[in-house]
């Protein structure tokens, strides 16, 4: 998630925790807990394009940096002889603060290890993107009148409605799910893998990825809250693996490795960028709301001093808010119903 979004919530659930205890300086904690976790992101190298691909949302984004994570937020406030006293409190703001951000990057699509070391899996719940303007605008709420109050009321209410839309959001990720399934029926296609991704701000348009043999399938699904889903095609791509490498790439161990290393980033959603067939691509996400538009991929270089580039195009990311706004009112040109769902009948046969 975007850091102000980051430092709201750890503010608010801090303001929420502590009520009046600490005053300002509660809530101010708590931000700065909130965003620390994405100190990762400096974590580069000049030689090792994908090292920060591989670090960032990784260590200090998991359960057990918690803790510890908390109390190095908390240190600033804890060397000022007036919250010495009041230690508890402040290790508890730069705790809970510091808990938040894990969780909310697991409910973007991007991901993160809540588990690290226990576990290698990217937790990535599909409920919203990087930018969610109503989550955000909740929280500000919150924090703004919990300030000027004195009072934790407005930043439980903010949370309430926080949680109330990403449970919306995952109540609307199960029909994106089903109607996922039945443009596949329609099409006639097995499904080897599938997943729906959510568009900016809204969870009532969606994209959807499936895999059926060696093609991925992306198609565009509009989900109401009442009423019935529709769908638009989208764009069609070959599924790329460490096989479809050329033989220089395969033959020097770097790119094989770098390859391993993108597609585990990219969860297996790994294709050539359309335009440029020399970018192997993530298939997640896409500039372009019908055809594929590669937002980061990477482009190999055989036996060069750094063997991999990390190719991304997402300052060239223009949200066409016009566009969007005319799929989530359902007046968006080339939407259809869906194709009518198989029904299975048992034969039976007489004894």
């Amino acid at each position: 998630m975007d850091p102000f979004t980051q430092g709201l919530l750890g503010a608010v659930a801090a303001k929420a925790v502590l009520g009046r205890r600490l005053g300002h300086a509660g809530w101010m904690i708590g931000a700065a807990a909130g965003m620390l976790p994405d100190v990762d992101y400096f974590i580069r190298s000049e030689t090792d394009p994908l090292l920060n691909i591989e670090y960032h949302r990784q260590f200090t984004h998991s359960l057990v940096a918690i803790p510890f994570g908390g109390a190095l937020a908390a240190l600033p406030w804890l060397t000022l002889r007036k919250y010495r006293a009041e230690w508890r409190s402040v290790l508890a703001a730069g705790i809970v603060g510091y808990a938040t951000h894990g969780v909310l990057d697991a409910c973007t699509t991007y991901g993160t290890h809540l588990l690290w070391p226990f576990s290698p899996a990217r937790e990535s719940w599909n409920l919203m993107t990087t930018i969610g303007p109503l989550f955000t605008l909740f929280l500000l709420l919150g924090l703004v009148f919990a300030a000027l109050r004195h009072t934790r009321a407005p930043a439980v209410a903010a949370l309430a409605l926080c949680l109330a839309y990403v449970g919306t959001a995952a109540w609307q990720r199960e029909k994106a799910e089903a109607a996922l399934e039945r443009i596949a029926q329609g099409r006639g296609h097995p499904i080897d893998r599938a997943e729906v991704f959510p568009t900016i701000g809204n969870p009532l348009v969606w994209r959807t990825l499936y895999q059926t043999g060696g093609t991925l399938h992306a198609d565009r699904v509009r989900v109401p809250f009442a009423g019935d889903a529709q769908w638009k095609q989208g764009a069609r791509m070959a599924q790329f693996g460490e096989a479809d490498l050329s033989p220089a790439e395969r033959a020097d161990p770097r790119v094989r490795r770098d390859f391993r290393r993108f597609r585990y980033f990219s969860a297996g959603w790994v294709t050539r960028a359309p335009r440029d067939s020399s970018v192997v691509a993530d298939a997640r996400y896409s500039l372009d709301t019908v055809a594929f538009e590669p937002i980061w991929g990477v482009r190999f270089k055989p036996e060069q001093p750094v063997p991999t580039e990390w190719v991304a195009r997402d300052r060239e990311r223009r949200i066409p808010l016009g566009e969007l706004w005319q799929e989530i009112t359902g007046r968006a040109e080339g939407y259809r119903p869906l194709p009518p769902a198989r029904i299975e009948v048992a034969r039976h046969t007489a004894p």
